[in-house]
């Protein structure tokens, strides 16, 4: 099973290495030490952990009480490339880094301009995972 440092778990958290110490003393996630070495958090907990962390996070889009589409990330516009017909939107959402393409038009109705805040809202029926090479 792998086990994740906590200054790794911190980054997949998108937290600091200071917050999850403090949710390791309150109990909310489960470390533990490999003999004299560094603190570490299991996978499986790691995993439960984020889960729970992202269901209690708030949504910043208050108009939107139900939809079909589960993955949303929310972000400030970084760049907008418009050209006659089309426009990409870049969005940073913590470490995500988000693009989408849509027509201009509708570029152009959601006034999106770097440094509005938006909700990516991503709903695919193909989606790739792939793992890191941990060596």
């Amino acid at each position: 099973m792998a086990a994740y440092r906590i200054r790794e778990a911190a980054q997949l958290l998108a937290v600091s290495d200071d917050t999850l110490r403090r949710w390791i003393d309150a109990g909310r996630v489960t470390a533990a030490q490999d003999g004299a070495g560094p603190l570490s958090i299991e996978g499986s907990e790691l995993a439960r952990f984020a889960e729970e962390h992202a269901a209690s996070t708030p949504r910043l889009s208050p108009l939107t009480t139900r939809e079909s589409a589960r993955n949303h990330f929310v972000g400030l516009v970084t760049k907008v490339t418009r050209d006659t017909v089309m426009a990409q939107v870049e969005l940073q959402s913590g470490p995500n880094r988000i693009v989408s393409l849509m027509s201009r038009e509708a570029a152009d109705e959601l006034g999106l301009e770097p440094g509005v805040l938006a909700v990516a809202s991503i709903k695919s029926t193909n989606v790739v995972i792939e793992v890191p090479d941990r060596t």
